[in-house]
């Protein structure tokens, strides 16, 4: 898997389970989803993301590069 692929599965988790532990816990879990967005949003503009460094730093190839 690719980094770009995983970041959109993470990314994707992260919301789900927030708005869960919103419904279920508290609603405060919904600044976690908003966050979530954010960073989605700055990131399409800057196309750098924290989680994007991270999984490289873990040996996970980028898109295009590689075998």
């Amino acid at each position: 898997m690719t980094v770009e692929r995983c970041l959109r599965a993470i990314a994707g988790s992260f919301i789900l389970l927030s708005v869960l532990l919103g419904h279920y816990h508290s609603p405060y879990w919904l600044l976690f989803t908003g966050f979530v967005g954010l960073n989605l949003v700055q990131s399409a503009f800057t196309n750098w993301c924290p989680m994007m460094t991270i999984l490289e730093k873990l040996g996970v190839e980028r898109q295009g590069k590689g075998k």
